[in-house]
């Protein structure tokens, strides 16, 4: 049998097709534009999901025998706001989850509200990213449209009810909502009411791997497969990518490269980090895990290898830089403002340390080593609340780099393991498809069956001492920075 996995990123929809044996046969990439319409926004139309994920399912199957399709699941970017009115029709463009425009709703949150008292509700406090925040925008900026919803959504949850005609969600993607109750499995009755929405407006919430429904005939036939066909609820994309690496026992940890960066920590038990700069959110499998999260990480270097120096030939820039831990330019990777662990919207990037004989390959490698240290700054918060981490499974764009994971190795001082499986949220939403159709007893049954390591990159006990130095500089760039981006905005 064969299952499709669904990887709805925020620059394009990446489609899989997997077998029964773990085997990938063939894998499609649609892109599809992002919206800028304010200094600070971020949004995208839902219709453009769905019109990609029609035209990437046909282009999957061509070559492939379309009737032994069983599930199909999804990965998704995650905090997104989609809403519907009583037709099940998209009222306005998604807000994703990299928009910033909602600090005055956090501050609203987080300290009229509480932190702690949203913590008590969420396991989580407000951040600008979230969805709950997103609502109360809504709710003072655009009232007319907000009193027509009918349902909310997240991205991926919108594609699985345009091929199923259920509105559903599932608990690790509901986790990132401020409107779920992490601990419990379930919509938070307090964030529901405090936000002024109806708990009827939300969907029915699934674990990750459970069956939500089967292809409408009208998509069966538009997408030329069964209407057996069963959707499975899926993940959000953090879930989904550990998944696909295989990080579900408890203390494992894997690291995204993608365009977030994210650090993932499974953990059996629910916990919540005090300070909530750690999110703590619901598993694809039924558990539980910590999460941080950067918001530009390899998109950091796609801008500046696309933008500024213009050339798509990222290995060949890379190729001159073999110096690590000498470097002394710095680079504070905050393009689009940052989460975790400082949680500023105002947050800037910032080149610092050129002078007149800087390279551009220096320049190239601070940026690779400021995203990693920016990621080294979750790493810290985990393991200082005991989390102890060796070894990390690293996925995303950036991982394809062998100079960036010699980077993760020594900057962190960990192990750094690549997987028999570079497709992360997209090999893991096929995965909970598959196991959605009984194909495998568990998520952890079938990690165990389809997933290996097949490299390790090691640290360098010189190289690690030369980046300790070089991150305790890092460091302090922030604290330093934060008032001049706080005069810059006028406050």
């Amino acid at each position: 049998m064969l299952y499709i996995g669904v990887d709805l990123g925020t620059s394009s929809v990446k489609l899989l097709l997997m077998d029964d044996k773990g085997d990938i046969k063939s894998v499609v990439t649609k892109e599809y534009p992002l919206y800028f319409p304010n200094p600070g926004w971020s949004e995208q139309k839902p219709e453009d999901w769905m019109e990609n994920l029609i035209t990437g399912i046909h282009e999957l199957l061509q070559g492939q025998d379309a009737s032994l399709v069983e599930g199909i699941s999804f990965g998704g970017q995650m905090h997104g706001l989609v809403v519907l009115d009583k037709n099940d029709k998209v009222l306005r463009p998604a807000i994703l989850w990299n928009d910033g425009r909602t600090q005055a709703e956090c501050d609203y949150l987080n300290n009229v509200i509480g932190r702690e008292k949203v913590s008590s509700y969420t396991a989580n406090m407000a951040l600008t990213g979230f969805t709950a925040p997103k609502l109360l925008w809504m709710k003072k900026h655009e009232p007319e449209l907000f009193a027509r919803i009918e349902k909310i959504m997240l991205p991926k949850d919108y594609l699985a009810y345009c091929l199923s005609g259920v509105h559903c969600t599932d608990v690790s993607d509901a986790s990132g909502m401020l409107l779920f109750d992490v601990k419990n499995r379930c919509w938070s009755e307090e964030m529901i009411e405090i936000i002024g929405i109806r708990k009827e407006q939300m969907a029915k919430v699934y674990e990750s791997y459970e069956v939500v429904g089967t292809l409408t005939s009208g998509m069966a036939e538009t997408l030329g497969l069964p209407s057996s066909v069963k959707i499975i609820a899926g993940a959000g994309d953090n879930a989904a990518g550990a998944v696909g690496t295989g990080t579900l026992e408890n203390g494992m940890c894997s690291l995204s490269l993608g365009t977030s960066g994210t650090i993932f920590i499974a953990t059996d038990e629910f916990a919540v980090d005090d300070k909530n700069a750690m999110h703590s959110f619901a598993h694809a499998n039924g558990k539980y895990h910590f999460l941080g999260c950067m918001l530009s990480a390899a998109s950091a270097n796609k801008w500046w290898m696309d933008d500024i120096v213009g050339t798509k030939e990222y290995a060949k820039e890379q190729a001159d830089i073999t110096e690590l831990g000498e470097n002394n330019v710095f680079f504070l990777p905050y393009l689009m403002g940052e989460r975790t662990p400082h949680n500023n919207p105002l947050a800037r990037a910032t080149f610092i340390g050129m002078t007149m004989d800087t390279t551009r390959a220096e320049m190239t490698q601070a940026v690779l080593e400021g995203v990693t240290f920016a990621l080294r700054d979750a790493m810290e918060i985990a393991r200082g609340f005991g989390v102890e981490i060796k070894r990390v499974r690293l996925n995303g764009g950036g991982a394809k780099s062998p100079l960036w994971c010699s980077m993760v190795a020594n900057i962190m001082n960990v192990k750094v393991d690549k997987i028999n499986s570079e497709e992360g949220p997209g090999y893991g939403a096929a995965i909970l498809a598959a196991v959605g159709c009984g194909r495998f007893a568990s998520v952890e049954d079938a990690a165990a069956k389809l997933i290996r390591v097949v490299s390790t990159t090691e640290q360098d006990t010189e190289t690690v001492a030369k980046y300790e130095k070089k991150y305790q500089y890092f460091k302090r760039l922030y604290p330093t920075m934060k008032p001049l981006w706080d005069l810059q905005e006028g406050k």
